[in-house]
């Protein structure tokens, strides 16, 4: 890796980062190795964790401040409805913004100016402008919001600058990446953390704390998804700046965005903070829901027809701890289907699932009936949803939650309630559930982004309030 200094143009820029990523086609483009389903493919995959570079970052809390200065990187349909929430914040400050489309940026800057804050520095000449924000010396946090192309490149701009980073998910497309990601956190001592991760949910969050007070006995299994119908979002000339979304059912076969159902049953398994994920092993279906859509609704000429999807229409995975429990992951877009993430928690005395939710656990159930989720509101919520109620923001509200917390822990100086290694290993689905299907569902070894640190019993979101 070539670590050049932020606004030094050594570093990679996002247009080099889509040129480097279009032509992804197989394992060897994951940094997953040539092989496809041999012992070297699971040699490949990334078992054997590298010499670490720094000290581990688990447990590592920020530094306190009074004023938490945020810097944005792209403004489209997220980062130009997050940025409300950053704004909603007391004793945070949007200073900079940055999106190659200057109207989106200078949007994002007429906002801040409305919420009473001075208004933020501008960076919008280019594709490469966002270094020049992360080489800046009024911004503490930076937060990305853009295509999955660049995730990559910005985050690792982030922290060379010398600022923590969230990054919407997935966090990065390639294995190589991630571990890239781990070591520079590592070596920078900056934080690095998978934003939009749907672990800061009402329901999720109360199952959390359940599964902690041993409600579901021993825990077993659990499932969670990404099944939403994104195929009129995915045609649309306007929703997306550009085809980028679409085009990765052109490149990768697996799971695309597994972090929605992942990142809550990790947390319930306390996976890198007393068990570990593994291996995965990936099935998927034809690839036929796009083109079918296509058909029905592109008129002819469209520059979608030169599209060839490979991405299965519904990819299912089998990732194992190293406890021995099971988790299940879906990932399917491109089919008629209601929203869920299926958030699914079951052990020794019973099972939780959503969408709608619902319960069973001994003794408090019998007879093959389900019972209502919301009697365990009051001893069981989380104390951010007791204190926030009703709060703002997409998702639920979620989204609010998860921008207060992780703004709260910066102020305070605590140490976040997630971490590089959860992105990383949350994102790990990406790459290694397309070299599972290459590999006719063969399992591939998850690293050990942790590093052995993941023995260790430690904080994560299950938090207490602050005095």
């Amino acid at each position: 890796m070539n670590d050049a200094a932020p606004g030094n143009h050594g570093a990679p820029s996002r247009r080099s980062v889509l040129r480097t990523t279009a032509g992804v086609a197989g394992a060897a483009g994951l940094g997953l190795g040539a092989s496809s389903g041999t012992a070297a493919a699971d040699d490949a995959a990334g078992a054997a964790a590298p010499p670490r570079q720094g000290r581990t970052m688990a447990g590592v809390p920020f530094e306190r401040r009074s004023t938490v200065r945020v810097g944005i990187i792209g403004l489209g349909n997220r980062g130009g409805s997050m940025i409300d929430l950053f704004l909603a914040l007391p004793h945070v400050r949007v200073t900079a913004v940055c999106d190659p489309v200057r109207a989106k940026a200078e949007a994002a800057s007429a906002k801040v100016v409305r919420a009473g804050q001075p208004a933020p520095a501008v960076h919008a000449a280019g594709e490469d402008d966002y270094l020049n924000l992360c080489a800046r010396g009024d911004v503490d946090f930076v937060y990305v919001a853009t295509p999955w192309d660049s995730h990559f490149a910005m985050a690792r701009a982030a922290m060379l600058g010398g600022k923590h980073v969230g990054v919407e998910c997935p966090v990065a497309m390639r294995l190589d990446e991630l571990w890239a990601l781990v070591d520079l956190s590592e070596r920078t001592r900056r934080h690095c953390m998978q934003l939009e991760n749907c672990c800061y949910g009402r329901n999720e969050m109360r199952v959390l704390r359940m599964a902690h007070a041993g409600v579901f006995g021993e825990l077993l299994h659990g499932a969670g998804a990404y099944n939403h119908d994104l195929r009129e979002l995915m045609f649309s000339p306007t929703y997306y700046e550009g085809p980028w979304r679409r085009l990765w059912h052109t490149r990768l076969r697996g799971d695309l965005y597994p972090n929605h159902g992942f990142g809550p049953v990790a947390t319930y398994m306390d996976v890198n903070r007393g068990d570990r994920a593994v291996s995965i092993s990936s099935f998927g279906t034809p690839a036929l829901g796009l083109a079918e859509y296509r058909q029905a609704h592109m008129p002819p000429g469209d520059p979608s027809w030169k599209e060839t999807y490979v991405s299965s229409d519904r990819t299912i995975s089998m990732v194992q701890t190293a406890r021995g429990r099971v988790i299940r992951l879906e990932h399917d877009v491109s089919t008629p289907h209601p929203y869920s993430r299926i958030n699914s928690l079951g052990g020794t005395k019973g099972v939780f699932e959503d969408y709608p939710a619902r319960i069973y656990v001994e003794p408090d159930h019998k007879g093959h009936q389900w019972g209502d989720f919301s009697a365990y509101a009051a001893e069981f919520d989380h104390w951010l949803w007791k204190e926030h109620a009703a709060p703002p923001g997409g998702h639920g509200g979620m989204d609010y939650i998860m921008v207060f917390r992780l703004m709260q822990c910066m102020r305070l100086g605590l140490v976040p309630d997630f971490d590089v290694y959860d992105a990383a290993t949350w994102t790990a689905p990406v790459p290694l559930s397309h070299a599972s299907l290459r590999a006719k569902g063969a399992p591939q070894q998850i690293p050990d982004f942790t590093r052995g640190e993941w023995t260790k019993p430690r904080s994560g979101m299950d938090s207490v309030k602050p005095g």
